[in-house]
This record gives structure tokens, C-alpha cells and sequence, in this order.
């Protein structure tokens, strides 16, 4: 699907597409790799700062925040953009897609001064203290204990998954303020340095790839944190959570469909591979089912992405946006699921670049890391919860 937009929209992609043109680092240039989400080596640092210098690392922010008011429609473009090419605005997403602009709508000007101009400018790195290991994707559930005694918070408990923890300066983490409450109540956020007394941060290895080293547990054993590090009010957690969680959700499912598009096109090259019983795969009926269904899915999503874009972008509510993430991610690891299945064993060893930003792995790591997908950020079985509740208004059993 080509979707055409005015002179004015155009002129804003080929200003950007020039722009990266000239300032991208070359290959060479980007080593070493961050060794987590939270690790800004100095390529990572500097190419953050470009952007932000450049008004190009969050376009529909003013200037003076790394932006330059752009609309909705050249936001769009901006990430399609950024998704073609398969670059990354910042090696830190969860600093600069959710804590940042958390601080930017909840918090008091002394933080806003203290925290929002270093994080955007990569001069500090964030995690995010959401998930609990028995609070994952029911976050409301989450028990980790935060106790007011005068003009300090004291924390106890555990966080799991936090990736990027110990490289991190700062967590931006949920507690639970008030233990009186329904379970969606009672919640607040407060910005936690990691080096503080009674923070212990245990990173566990990557599956894939034993060097690299993002998922941490946390552990806050009479952590105390200054009052004035509550982000928003005091119990008032949850919009937290509903709100800054969603910035940018709308236009992100750009991801899924570009990376869809890798797929099919590392799937097409793999036509003349010679499989062990002999047979070039091109030749293969299921083989061309698989491509077609791949090629499918991917139209399908720009279809419902974008209806649910113009949707957004008129100030109308958008249920597609709630369909977006379970059928991206659950068409990628389908679609790679299907080579991996007429591979067989050569899964192993043939691959390509599509889920990474640098360098190839094989087929088979692949689907491994395609569960990456569905689940974090509410799990393939949350999602269809939520579409059956708030877009089907199915009853709840």
C-alpha cells in the first residue's frame, strides 16, 4: 500500500531523509554496541544529542525540547522514516519514549529542570520499576512498598525485568503508597537514584547473545527517597501508567509493519537456498504460501494502522490502536515461524537482519526473539482481554 501525502508533508520527509543523509554515524563509527537499554556509550550520546540539537529526536515537541512542533501527519512520517531505515532515536527507549514525557506532564518544575533537558540530551540513562514477579502484566498488582516518614519515602521490595537497571542512573518506579485501597488506587511514582543505599541490581544474560546483559532484577531494601522525588500526586499512580505510557503508541506500530517487510523480502532471497533433500526451496508450494501470507499480513497492518492513524489524528478514538501490537507482533513470529519450519535444520545457520538493528542472526534465534514481542507491555493473552472488554464490550467471566 502506498500512501500519498500533500506538498507541505513531502517537503518535511525529504528535509528529514537529507538530514539523516548527512548525520547518521557511519557504520564504523557505531562501536562498541550498549551493552543494555540504559548504556549510552559515546556514539549513542552523541547521536542523541545531533538529534536533539537538530530538533529531529521528538519532532512534535516544541524547540527548546529537541523538537520542532511538528503535526501529527509529519510525526507519522518521521517514524516511517526512522523505521525504513532501521534506525534508533536513542539506545535508552525508555527514557526518552515514557519517563520523559511523564516528567514533562507530571512533574514539578524542579524535576522538569533537574531531569528532563539531561535525559533528552542523553546525559543520563533510565529503567523503568513496573513489573513485580508476581505483578508482570497485571500491574495493578504490583507490591512493592513505599512508606511516608517526614520528607522521605521508604522502599522495600523487588522489581523484575527492569531492563537496563544496572546501567541506569535513575528508576522511575511504581509503588504502592497506600495498601487500603482497590488495587488500581493506591499507586505512585517516584524517581529513585540507583546508587542509593539499599538498591541491589542483578542482571541475568540475554538469552541470545551471553554478552549483553539488559534484564535485571531490583531489589529496595529501606530505600529512602526525598518526598520531593514524588512524580505527580501522592496514590495517584495509575494515570501515570494510562497516560505517558501511551505517547507515541499510536504511530510506533510503524515498527511491526517495517519489520514485516524484512521479512518478506529476507524470505524472497532465500528462493534459490538448496535444501538437504535437495529441493530449491523457491520451488516450494508451502514456501510461496508463506511469502504470500507474510506479504499479507504486513498490508494489513499498514491498513489498520493507518485507519487508525487518521482516526487519532482527527481527535476521534482509535480501537484499532488496541488491535496493533497483538497482531504486529503475532504476524512477525508467525511469518518467521514458517521459515524456520521449511528451513529445518539450516534454521540454525541462515538468517538476516530483520528484528536487529545491527548485524544478522540465524532463523531459528530469531523466533526465539520474537516472543520479545508478545510480551512485554501486556502480554498476546492480556491484549485479547482487553480488545474482548473495551472494544468488543464482552462481559468479564
Amino acid at each position: 500500500m502506498k500512501l500519498k501525502y500533500g506538498e507541505a508533508e513531502e517537503a518535511f520527509r525529504a528535509e528529514l531523509d537529507a538530514w539523516l543523509e548527512a548525520n547518521y554515524p557511519p557504520e564504523s563509527a557505531r562501536h562498541p554496541e550498549p551493552r543494555s537499554s540504559a548504556d549510552l556509550v559515546p556514539w549513542v550520546r552523541q547521536w542523541q544529542r545531533t538529534l536533539f540539537d537538530a530538533g529531529w529526536l521528538v519532532p512534535g515537541w516544541p524547540p527548546e525540547l529537541g523538537g520542532r512542533n511538528a503535526t501529527p501527519v509529519q510525526q507519522m512520517i518521521y517514524f516511517e522514516e526512522l523505521s525504513g531505515r532501521h534506525i534508533t532515536r536513542s539506545a535508552n527507549p525508555q527514557g526518552l519514549g515514557i519517563i520523559a514525557p511523564s516528567i514533562r506532564d507530571y512533574g514539578t518544575p524542579e524535576q522538569q529542570e533537574q531531569f528532563l533537558l539531561p535525559t533528552l540530551r542523553a546525559e543520563i540513562s533510565w529503567c523503568l520499576g513496573m513489573s513485580e514477579p508476581n505483578a508482570g502484566s497485571d500491574l495493578a498488582g504490583l507490591q512493592t512498598r513505599a512508606v511516608l516518614e517526614g520528607d522521605e519515602f521508604v522502599v522495600n521490595g523487588q522489581k523484575i525485568w527492569t531492563s537496563g537497571a544496572h546501567h541506569a542512573d535513575w528508576c522511575l518506579c511504581f509503588v504502592r503508597t497506600d495498601p487500603n485501597v482497590p488495587k488500581h488506587k493506591g499507586i505512585s511514582a517516584l524517581i529513585i537514584d540507583t546508587t542509593s543505599p539499599g538498591v541491589e541490581r542483578r542482571p541475568f544474560p540475554d538469552l541470545l547473545d551471553r554478552e549483553r546483559t539488559d534484564f535485571n532484577e531490583v531489589f529496595f531494601t529501606d530505600v529512602r527517597v526525598p518526598r520531593a522525588n514524588l512524580l505527580g500526586e501522592l496514590h495517584q499512580g495509575w494515570p501515570l501508567t494510562q497516560g505517558s505510557l501511551a505517547h507515541e503508541r499510536s504511530m510506533l506500530w510503524i515498527d511491526y509493519a517495517y519489520s514485516m517487510d524484512r521479512i518478506v523480502d529476507t524470505m524472497r532471497g532465500l528462493a534459490d537456498h538448496v535444501a538437504t533433500d535437495g529441493t530449491r526451496l523457491g520451488a516450494d508450494v508451502h514456501f510461496r504460501d508463506a511469502i504470500a501470507n507474510a506479504h499479507v499480513d504486513a498490508e494489513a497492518l499498514r491498513c489498520i494502522g493507518y485507519r487508525g492513524f487518521s482516526k487519532f489524528s482527527h481527535g476521534r478514538a482509535a480501537p484499532e490502536h488496541s488491535l496493533l501490537k497483538l497482531f504486529g507482533s503475532e504476524s512477525i513470529q508467525r511469518a518467521i515461524l514458517s521459515v524456520v519450519d521449511l528451513l529445518g535444520p539450516d534454521a540454525l545457520e541462515l538468517g538476516g537482519d530483520t528484528l536487529f538493528h545491527h548485524g544478522e542472526r540465524p532463523w531459528g534465534q530469531q523466533y526465539l526473539y520474537s516472543f520479545a514481542g508478545t510480551i512485554p507491555g501486556g502480554t498476546s493473552e492480556i491484549q485479547r482481554n482487553i480488545i474482548a472488554e473495551r472494544v468488543l464490550g464482552l462481559p468479564r467471566r
